[in-house]
């Protein structure tokens, strides 16, 4: 881009300009001038002389995306990176927000705009040698007002200053009041500037004094004490007032509007010697130089128990005359009674009663300033024509109390227009934008004027006083002192390095990086940044650096490649292209690329394959039937209007197999594999994208001449493309801890298998299952004698019978032919285990494992896991199917596709099924798992986080559309126990458990390396529904309480569910109860419902559902509700003379007559019928509301002759009724006892969690540190 000449007589299309085409120009600094705006008289104008109407003006917060506290450019729509480096048109420079730091910017241009306050700052010199310059707060603050008048950029940091305060990153997250910080710096100031010349120039420029006194009505003795001011806390509305003050000046009296201490509030004068009438107030002696004002607008209401702000409407002048605040005869002749007299009250406190609410609030609270200094020559006192304030500061809060924006409007004392300072954006503003800071809406001020106003309002007012001997002007420039000067000249030339650095930076290429280290054998990612200008061979040398390949191989093996990650192709390759520079390749300097480059190696006798544009990439896996092993991939490129047969040709080359018996499988995405044997159909036909993936055979088998989705190469690619790899954690076992369970009646040790492979390894499998199937065999044969259900005395018999039972045997498909050179091998339909036959030698083997003898291929051989794991294969009817030499080559049948092959159903086919049961069998007792053979293979896992002896864990390879019933029917054996007394639940990423149930899905949601632990515990069966029992103390705190957990089933009447629980509530809630003592109830949430009848059928009369909640209420008498006519609600009583509500009391109507409603009321409370009131309560229960309320906000009496219609709608059990006699007069209550009884009102309605709209955040207090940092984590303030 060469610059112009602005000299030139040249026409703009001879410059170079394209007619009829959009031209770009680039304005620059020239000789570091900042480029000016031309007016149409003069050329260049003075950013100050511009008309309003020329300027972006802005007041107030700016647009955000959701973020509470500050405004960012980031939101803005205007915003350009350069905007942040271009100084705003009005010459002043803004400031960077944080986070949420805009409270500390207001604050901070307050200060810089302070004429006083930055010229006494540029006088204090650091030295270094004294103190770090990273924690010395005043030269951090001296380093950024330099910054603010001599930069060029739009926007400056104030990390260095928050740095200096001790302050983390954390700080820049917490939103704090300006006021507050205000106090806390000047005190930092003062502690920083001891010893020095500005030792005193916080109390110079903004202490105030006033007088505290208490003066007797009887003999006119006073009592008083002098206390010094920073600021002035101005009240927008008085406690308990409904109406706010209208202005500044009528706040500013009420402050020191005396009030009469009379009653039982007399003070005891210590001249009269007993209690007299008094006036207690303030009277201002002294005001600052800077008069600082605070609006409280943050408040507490004790209704809610919540911080809020009032956004009422206060006025405040330009000038303010202070005249008639003073008090003249106190300075001119003041009191002979001295502060230190007796009569003297609250020593060290500056406030009366009237001020004690001022100053309630932590934000009023004086932070520690130390004001002990007072040998300073008193300041004189200027005549009263003289207080005349000048108004040059409003900071202006928008939010409310939970959190806001804080932004300044400031008047420069140097042409006196008024700015706005909204964090980086610097704007000028008029008297019009100050005036819509007064808050409020038009008109009113009355109580809820406040509720409807604007949220933008004045919050902190700063005023100067007028007095031409003292007010300031800015030092400029040439007159700053030395040591500024000093300071300015090196913030001037780290500028221009950081303005370099960005124009290095926008010339710069940012692109991830990768390669396939030939050490590490993984692919590395890097990001490559490489400047513009910079060639193609540079930039491989700079990613070979970037690698670590030095040394590794030469650099001449390496290439740079244009490179797709997401679908792993290489898009083109750039050959004799290497003197070529980066910035043409890429397409130019930009933010992000939609491609990355690849750094490829070639080993040193091979030689680059070009890639061109238009080629597609494809992965080619060899497959080896009689391993069963699937290879690593070789990359291949081929265009897509090749035919197969050139496709085959070019894979036969890069991989020596044989072209002619070749098949070729296309995957073209996951369940869809394609046999691609059509020659001359081209690749683009047959479905091939950018990034491809296929797998390809090549033997003499007979497997060439079988039907694809019958073929072992199908089944083999279908089982890897579905296998996953599950860890489970298995329970610890005891004899002890199932002595109380209920036991399937067959021992799980009784399914045996014998299988080749690495036996010495096989014992790690056997030693993990020797033990927990020892323990449970005895204890299982045990309980096989005790359980009344069909079976024979015999061990064997048992077992048959269970087996029958349980589950349905079906029979295997038939067997490869040669599997006849293979051991004969033994199945347990039920069982997937990996003990060997000869383990227990002992034990008789049932019919069913009997019958159910196969032969077995050996094709088998995992390509997953090692050879010492245990390999089953699972039939989820008639359980696993374990095998010698590996998987029988017709088991891997699940087809990927929609088909019926030889009758058999798919494993996701469940339409017949029940799906909304959580049990694992249909209605006649079959398993309701699979209908076909799955993979599973487990083998022993190595848990580093065993929590103690017996813990087990196992890495399961298992197809993931095996069902959850047939997954828990492989486990048996390794849990001990059968899959009805055991529980599964997934473990996520932040280790919570939640519990699979639904039996008869697959694992299909579940992928690689997710995690299982299994509990023991009674799974549910067909109809079952587990039921959570609460009970409900309708008279207690906390009316909801857990009792336990337990099952319901379908056709069970709730007498009978009622009959199970009992032994339950004795045994695990010590409740020894009878079933007419306690019933059953609906619960929706926290409220009682449906009452439930002993008669009353689950699922036909009350519908049931999985983790179902029930109320279980105990009962004073026999059950009163027996019919669903009947209306059971809950009634209490209102007292309004004692101002207590009684007791809740259950009342049984038989009908929805409010007529018998009151009567029943009338029979229970005494009250005679025509006195008695009604209302229904609101909200959960037990509908609670404060005393104070209940009176007056319910609708009491409501005109309706049932219960069931408008506005009363009760119609169910348990709706809450309020009651009350109308001629019962409401207790008076005093304002102390009113409050002391909202405040504990309060108190027990946050506490029993009702009317609390929302949690506020917790504030963290505003602390700086002088020594440089917290001493502890700030976490714990």
């Amino acid at each position: 881009m060469a610059p112009l000449d602005q000299a030139s007589e040249m026409s703009l299309v001879l410059s170079g300009f394209e007619a009829g085409k959009r031209n770009f120009m680039q304005l620059t600094d020239k000789e570091g001038e900042q480029p000016q705006i031309a007016s149409d008289e003069s050329g260049t104008a003075d950013s100050s002389g511009l008309d309003d109407s020329s300027q972006d003006r802005f007041i107030g917060p700016l647009p955000r995306d959701g973020t509470v506290g500050c405004s960012s450019d980031y939101s803005s729509p205007s915003y350009s990176y350069s905007s942040i480096l271009n100084k705003s048109d009005t010459g002043y420079v803004g400031l960077v927000n944080q986070a949420m730091t805009c409270y500390l910017n207001s604050l901070l241009q307050t200060l810089f705009m302070t004429p006083e306050f930055r010229n006494a700052l540029y006088n204090w010199e650091f030295e270094e040698s004294e103190e770090d310059p990273v924690t010395s707060i005043p030269y951090q603050l001296q380093r950024l007002f330099v910054l603010l008048q001599t930069s060029k950029k739009r926007a400056i940091e104030t990390t260095d200053v928050t740095r200096s305060f001790g302050w983390d990153s954390s700080e820049a997250w917490q939103q704090h009041d300006v006021q507050e910080l205000c106090r806390v710096m000047f005190d930092a100031l003062e502690q920083k500037w001891k010893q020095t010349e500005q030792a005193d120039l916080i109390n110079q420029l903004y202490q105030g004094k006033l007088k505290d006194y208490v003066r007797c009505l009887e003999c006119g003795y006073e009592s008083w004490r002098i206390d010094t001011y920073l600021d002035i806390p101005l009240v927008i509305r008085p406690f308990g007032a409904s109406q706010a003050f209208g202005s500044v000046e009528e706040a500013l009296q009420a402050f020191i509007q005396p009030e009469t201490l009379d009653g039982p509030n007399q003070y005891f004068c210590e001249r009269c010697k007993k209690k007299c009438d008094a006036r207690k107030g303030l009277r201002f002696l002294h005001f600052p130089y800077l008069l600082t004002l605070q609006l409280k607008r943050f408040d507490f209401d004790y209704t809610t128990m919540h911080r809020i702000k009032l956004n009422d409407r206060m006025t405040f002048p330009e000038e303010l005359d202070m005249s008639p605040f003073i008090d003249v005869e106190d300075e001119k002749s003041p009191q002979t009674e001295s502060c230190t007299d007796s009569g003297a009250e609250n020593e060290g406190s500056c406030h009366s009663d009237q001020m004690s609410n001022d100053f309630s609030t932590d934000d009023a609270v004086d932070e520690g300033i130390c004001l002990d200094n007072t040998s300073t020559a008193e300041r004189a006192l200027k005549p009263k024509s003289s207080l005349t304030f000048e108004l040059f500061s409003v900071m202006v809060h928008s939010g409310s109390a939970a959190g806001g924006h804080y932004y300044a409007c400031i008047k420069s004392f140097s042409d006196s227009q008024w700015y706005s300072f909204n964090d980086q954006h610097v704007s000028k503003i008029t008297q019009d934008d100050i005036r819509k800071t007064y808050g409020g809406s038009s008109g009113s001020r009355g109580y809820y004027s406040s509720a409807f106003a604007s949220s933008t309002n004045a919050y902190m007012l700063m005023y100067r006083l007028k007095d031409p001997s003292r007010n300031a002007k800015f030092l400029d420039v040439e007159d700053f002192p030395e040591h500024i000067k000093r300071l300015m000249q090196r913030e001037k030339e780290s500028e221009e390095q950081e303005k370099r650095q960005r124009e290095i930076e926008r010339n710069t290429c940012k692109i991830k990086l990768f390669c396939m280290h030939p050490i590490k054998m993984m692919m590395v990612e890097n990001k490559l940044e490489v400047h513009k200008d910079k060639t193609l061979r540079e930039a491989t040398e700079m990613a070979y650096k970037l690698m670590d390949l030095d040394g590794v191989v030469p650099l001449d093996c390496c290439r740079l490649v244009k490179y797709d990650e997401f679908h792993e192709y290489l898009e083109r390759s750039y050959e004799g292209e290497e003197d070529m520079p980066m910035g043409l390749l890429l397409g130019g300097v930009k933010s992000s690329y939609m491609f990355d480059l690849l750094l490829e190696i070639r080993r040193p006798d091979q030689v680059f394959q070009p890639y061109k544009p238009g080629e597609v990439m494809v992965k080619v896996h060899v497959v080896d039937l009689k391993s069963e092993s699937i290879a690593a991939p070789v990359s291949v490129r081929a265009y897509l209007n090749q035919t197969i047969t050139e496709f085959k040709q070019l894979i036969a080359q890069a991989t020596g197999l044989c072209a002619e018996t070749m098949r070729v499988i296309l995957e073209r995405c996951y369940n869809d594999l394609r046999l691609l044997y059509v020659p001359n159909k081209t690749l683009k036909a047959e479905g091939f994208f950018r990034s491809n993936k296929v797998f390809v055979e090549s033997s003499d088998s007979a497997d060439h001449q079988a039907v694809f989705t019958d073929s072992v190469l199908w089944k083999l690619l279908d089982r890897h493309g579905n296998t996953i790899r599950l860890f489970v954690s298995l329970p610890e076992q005891s004899p002890g801890s199932l002595a109380n369970r209920t036991s399937c009646p067959k021992a799980s040790a009784d399914s045996e298998d014998s299988f080749d492979g690495a036996k010495g390894s096989r014992k790690s499998v056997e030693a993990i299952l020797e033990e927990s199937t020892e323990k449970l065999k005895n204890l299982s044969l045990q309980q096989q004698q005790q359980q009344h259900q069909q079976q024979s005395s015999s061990t064997s018999d048992s077992q048959k019978s269970s087996e029958h039972s349980d589950f349905e045997l079906i029979e295997s498909p038939a067997q490869e032919p040669d599997a006849a050179s293979q051991p004969s091998q033994t199945e347990n339909c039920t069982r997937a285990t990996s003990d060997t036959e000869n383990q227990f030698p002992s034990e008789e083997r049932s019919d069913s494992d009997v019958n159910n003898d196969r032969s077995t291929s050996s094709v088998d051989s995992d390509i997953l896991s090692s050879s010492h794991s245990s390999d089953t294969l699972c039939n989820a009817d008639s359980g696993p199917l374990p095998l010698a030499n590996g998987l029988d080559s017709h088991s891997i049948t699940s087809s990927r596709r929609s088909k019926a092959h030889e009758g058999k159903k798919e494993t996701w086919d469940t339409a017949e099924e029940d799906s909304g049961t959580d049990s694992e069998y249909d209605e006649n007792g079959k398993s309701k798992a699979d209908a076909q053979y799955l993979y599973f293979k487990t083998e022993p896992y190595s848990h580093e986080d065993g929590s103690g002896e017996g813990q087990k864990c196992l890495l399961v390879h298992l197809d993931k559309r095996i069902t959850l019933a047939a997954f828990k029917q492989n486990l048996e054996p390794f849990v001990g126990v059968p899959s009805t007394q055991f529980k599964v639940f997934r473990v996520y990423a932040n280790n919570q458990e939640f519990e699979s149930v639904r039996l008869n899905e697959t694992l299909s949601s579940f992928s690689d390396d997710n995690k299982i632990t299994i509990r023991l515990g009674r799974a549910l069966k067909k109809g079952e529904y587990r039921v959570k029992v609460y009970q409900l103390l309708v008279n207690d705190p906390e009316p909801c309480k857990f009792l336990l957990d337990t099952v319901f089933a379908k056709g069970m009447t709730v007498r009978q569910s009622k009959e199970e629980l009992l032994p339950q509530l004795k045994d695990q809630c010590k409740l020894d109860l009878s079933t007419d003592r306690f019933r059953l109830r609906k619960k929706t949430w926290k409220n009682p419902g449906t009452v439930f009848l002993d008669y009353h059928v689950y699922e036909e009369d009350i519908n049931i559902s999985s983790n179902w909640e029930v109320f279980l209420e105990v009962l004073e008498e026999p059950e009163r509700m027996k019919s669903m006519s009947q209306l059971a609600v809950l009634t209490r009583r209102w007292c309004p003379a004692q101002m207590k509500l009684e007791a809740f009391r259950e009342v049984v109507l038989e009908s929805s007559s409010v007529e018998e409603l009151k009567e029943k009321l009338s029979e229970l409370s005494g009250i005679p019928l025509e006195n008695l009131e009604f209302a229904k309560g609101r909200g959960t229960f037990p509908c609670d509301i404060s005393l104070l309320e209940i009176h007056q906000d319910l609708d009491w009496n409501p005109k309706v002759s049932t219960l069931n219609v408008w506005p009363l709608y009760i119609c169910d059990d348990g709706a809450v009724i309020f009651y009350r006699d109308c001629t019962e007069e409401l207790m008076e209550l005093s304002e102390e006892e009113r409050n002391e009884l909202m405040k504990k009102e309060s108190s027990r309605l946050l506490k029993t969690g009702h009317r609390v709209s929302y949690s506020p955040r917790k504030e963290k207090a505003l602390k700086i540190y002088l020594d440089g940092g917290p001493t502890k984590d700030p976490g714990q303030d």
